[in-house]
């Protein structure tokens, strides 16, 4: 998103001056976590990650890092101690048609492990606001918060959070008879293997070459031992659903909702989401068996300097489904 953006310096911004005189301003003091760090929670959290490491259970364990947000998060009741200068630079903004928001980035720096038992505090402030920028979805100000998490007088880590929130940008007409194209994939050095397999018809999992562990997503390093080398496997392209969900709201550009989107475990063990097709949208059901198939979109024209984009998908077996193919 940040690459996309470029600054919009001059006197004129009388906006971005208001803006700014927030940063270093409280967003929220003295908040304390709604729960201890318990052993239920981080369960939940290594389950749905995939996160076998054993440091993470027993009467030792210590909690992953990567859940540090997690401790300080309200939930739908929200907490107390939120200060005012969060929401008045957001009514700035609001006013100024920045109405719209989306999450770019957040940085994490862990000090030491939160432990069970461990009563969570922090604080948050506004810690930066940046100069007026212009990016795809539209011109706006890109606002970074900081939390710091305590335990008891001592800082166990940071959270970074940052967003744009932005007035959107007309949005391009196209002729009539056009169908917009899909978002492309965010390909990075970790990743991009598995999209290089894709465009060759081939859905690669990462192995672990010190414990053989299988990973999906790609990752650059073994959730289950810490090693950094790894090689790949060809799945086989059975699999069945898992969980899912129905998309009705909202649309999207290039999407016909109602549509499923699965959760497919693998036949090698691990899982990944992609979409459901074979059956009508309210056939699906979980533990339905179903087979990998790619599907080609967007013809390559003049505009589209990627061609085609190709994509796994899982098809529904008719067996299963009633006869519905």
């Amino acid at each position: 998103m940040e690459a996309a953006a470029k600054g919009e310096s001059g006197a004129s911004d009388e906006l971005g001056a208001r803006l700014k005189a927030y940063e270093g301003r409280a967003a929220s003091v003295t908040g304390r976590g709604k729960d201890l760090v318990n052993e239920p929670m981080i369960r939940h959290w290594c389950e749905a990650m995939g996160d076998t490491d054993p440091a993470y259970t027993g009467p030792d364990a210590i909690a992953p890092p990567t859940m540090l947000q997690a401790w300080t998060m309200g939930g739908l009741s929200g907490h107390t101690g939120r200060a005012g200068a969060h929401d008045e630079l957001f009514d700035l903004l609001d006013e100024a048609g920045c109405t719209s928001v989306v999450a770019t980035d957040c940085e994490q720096e862990y000090l030491r492990p939160l432990r069970l038992g461990d009563e969570v505090g922090f604080d948050t402030v506004i810690e930066s606001v940046s100069d007026r920028k212009t990016t795809k979805l539209g011109t706006g100000y890109f606002v970074t918060t900081r939390t710091d998490v305590r335990v008891g007088q001592d800082l166990v880590g940071t959270h970074r959070f940052r967003i744009l929130k932005y007035a959107p940008a007309r949005q391009k007409q196209e002729p009539t008879g056009t169908r917009a194209r899909r978002l492309r994939p965010v390909v990075n050095r970790d990743n991009a293997g598995f999209w290089e397999g894709v465009e060759r018809h081939q859905l690669l999992i990462q192995r672990c070459t010190d414990c053989g562990t299988l990973r999906h997503p790609w990752l650059p390093g073994c959730n289950a031992c810490g090693g950094l080398d790894w090689d790949t496997v060809e799945a086989s392209g059975e699999g069945t659903v898992y969980s899912y969900v129905v998309m009705h709201h909202p649309p999207f550009p290039a999407f016909d909702p109602p549509y499923a989107v699965g959760l497919i475990e693998l036949a090698e063990g691990v899982r990944i989401v992609s979409n459901v097709v074979g059956v009508p949208y309210d056939k699906v059901r979980i533990g339905l068996p179903v087979r990998l198939e790619f599907r080609r979109y967007d013809e390559p024209d003049a505009d589209d300097e990627g061609g085609p984009l190709v994509l796994p998908v899982f098809r529904v077996l008719e067996d299963r489904a009633g006869g519905v193919g």
